[in-house]
């Protein structure tokens, strides 16, 4: 593990991880520390279409959008510390727990998704994660999950 501080931007992220329109749910992630901590960051627009009918007249970024941009950001992290660039890395949920709903994100919000890695290492395919996601310093979702990292062979 290096002490070098990374990022990724939109570039970078699309080369790790194989989401796209209309579910790539980070637009940058800073603050990478090797696989032990990142921080995401979600531009939240009009324009994403979960806002149609979640909900007509009161848009809500739904909670399980929130998750899955925590697991798109850890997802980035370890691609970046593994060198996953153009490797066609997968990654599938396998739990989500002790997740926690504080704050509907909206429209016009930039959520932060600060991750730390709980338990996993280069090479291993098991991963656990906890996140907390703020919009403007106020808590808006806090969770662990489990993720296993399909890494192409080399």
């Amino acid at each position: 593990m290096t002490d070098q501080t990374l990022t990724a931007d939109i570039h970078r992220i699309q080369r790790i991880i194989p989401h796209r329109y209309p579910f790539l749910l980070v637009d940058k992630v800073v603050d990478i520390k090797g696989y032990e901590s990142a921080r995401g960051i979600k531009n939240v627009t009009m324009n994403e279409p979960h806002f149609q009918g979640h909900f007509p007249g009161k848009p809500i970024m739904p909670g399980v959008t929130i998750v899955e941009a925590m697991a798109q950001t850890a997802a980035v992290m370890v691609g970046t510390a593994l060198g996953m660039e153009d490797k066609n890395m997968l990654v599938y949920f396998m739990s989500i727990d002790k997740c926690k709903f504080r704050r509907m994100v909206v429209p016009g919000d930039v959520v932060e998704m600060n991750l730390t890695t709980l338990r996993g290492k280069p090479g291993g395919k098991v991963w656990k994660f906890a996140g907390i996601a703020t919009v403007e310093g106020e808590m808006a979702t806090e969770v662990e999950f489990t993720a296993m990292m399909d890494l192409p062979k080399e």
